[in-house]
């Protein structure tokens, strides 16, 4: 076994923004002992510098693989890829690489690689992940597959070293669902979307005849959930599976059902049922399709989020006079208020780890994407602008996906924040782009 490596401190400033903000969950084993935590002034921090040599063997795929690993880890944040031309030599994959040479450059990390396609059209991806400092390999393995999946492959070699490097989950195996919107202000075209987190593989769920809001991944399944409304009719909550193309339109008796969302083993819905000028909060079993009412104050209580155990639902309601963030018993127990100070709170989404509410505040004409503890504590903006909203989590619980109107005749566009608030990035569409949700690891979807 080697040492542990040296590695895990460039990204030292960073680690120690999310710990001092308690935004990283702990750290197991060696990981944890060898960070020796430091910080920039005024709270900056340095993405770590890290080469990914193109991967040799098949020429018509070494590049490409090489270069979804290097775009990913970019648009992290939290790694600077350092540009061929400064490379001091075309590695061999099979042989240690010249580690002087590499520090002279100021690389921290190495990535090397080989792809290659046997005669029936599989392929085998192959990486290595070297800790420039130390002279040692920190990390390597190999991913086999069908010829379609070599993006895939990039994904997960991609997640191996961000996990390995960071000690957090990956990410970069997932997809985003969001609702595609094109032509004018006044006669939009809202489809329901699919594609790779980069923005790569879109595909299009529903035709546009009806209009698409609010789509919801299963965290445990290849389900979404949305509502689809026809011109001049209320709209319907609908759950379409990825993996049979089936639908279903979710029965009721509301006048009008919003905001559904999963729980967190797929199996059942919470959605917001409106009769009157109230709305209230029901759990259906999507099997048997029985409701239960959980909330029954005079208000309109809506957007309801499980925690990832199953025990507590957030939501928003504005019982108080205005819209805030409220959280109860999965049963409707005990609700209580989390979010207090100036302006408005909505939109909540609990993380995937559990340890935060992320959510929309306005107030002044100004929407914020914040998260605070399920507690109501530590309230924190991680981006401020115009018109944000949306948001959703990566499955790592270190990033929020949320998207971006302008205002006008244009329309929206995505963006994720990490927990920081450090990193902010937009997520390419093929047009504008509103209510993104994200999917969990595709290896965790059943």
């Amino acid at each position: 076994m080697h040492s542990p490596s040296r590695l895990r401190h460039a990204l030292a400033a960073l680690l120690w923004l999310c710990l001092t903000a308690g935004l990283v969950p702990g750290f197991s084993g060696t990981a944890q002992a060898q960070l020796n935590l430091r910080i920039g002034p005024g709270g900056a921090f340095q993405p770590m510098p890290i080469a990914i040599a193109d991967f040799s063997g098949d020429p018509s795929l070494g590049p490409t693989l090489s270069g979804i690993v290097t775009s990913n880890l970019k648009r992290s944040g939290y790694f600077t890829p350092v540009e061929k031309g400064r490379f001091p030599e075309n590695p061999n994959f099979d042989a240690a690489p010249n580690f002087s040479a590499w520090k002279d450059t100021g690389v921290q990390g190495l990535v090397t690689g080989r792809v290659t396609r046997d005669g029936s059209g599989r392929l085998k991806a192959e990486f290595r992940l070297w800790d420039v400092l130390s002279g040692q390999q920190m990390i390597g393995q190999q991913y086999a597959g069908d010829g379609a999946n070599a993006r895939r492959m990039g994904h997960l070699i991609s997640d191996a070293v961000y996990t390995k490097i960071t000690g957090i989950g990956g990410f970069f195996d997932t997809r985003v669902a969001f609702v595609d919107e094109s032509g004018s202000k006044e006669h939009r075209r809202k489809r329901l979307a699919i594609m790779d987190q980069d923005g790569a593989n879109v595909r299009y769920l529903t035709s546009g005849e009806a209009s698409v809001v609010a789509p919801r991944y299963s965290p445990s399944t290849q389900d979404i959930t949305y509502m689809s409304q026809v011109t001049g009719q209320q709209p319907r909550v609908q759950v379409i599976n990825l993996s049979t193309g089936s639908r279903q339109v979710i029965p009721t008796n509301a006048e009008m059902s919003t905001s559904p969302r999963f729980s967190p083993d797929g199996r059942r819905l919470v959605m917001s049922d409106q009769d009157g000028g109230n709305a209230s909060i029901y759990v259906m079993d999507l099997a048997s399709k029985a409701q239960t009412r959980i909330t029954n104050a005079n208000a309109i209580d809506t957007s309801p989020s499980f925690s990832p155990d199953g025990r507590e639902i957030v939501f928003e309601s504005d019982r108080g006079g205005q819209q805030q963030i409220y959280i109860m018993g999965a049963d409707g127990s005990n609700p209580r208020r989390l979010s207090f100070g100036d302006g408005s709170a909505s939109q909540p989404a609990w993380s995937p780890r559990g340890d935060y509410i992320a959510f929309t505040r306005q107030r002044k004409g100004s929407f914020s994407i914040c998260i605070m503890k399920p507690d109501g504590s530590g309230e924190r903006v991680l981006t401020e602008g115009f018109h944000n909203e949306g948001p959703t989590w990566a499955p790592n619980g270190q990033y929020v996906m949320f998207f971006r109107d302008p205002g006008g005749q244009a329309g929206g566009k995505l963006y994720m924040v990490d927990i920081t608030g450090k990193v902010e990035q937009p997520v390419p569409t093929p047009s504008y782009a509103s209510d993104p949700t994200w999917s969990p690891l595709i290896d965790a979807q059943k």
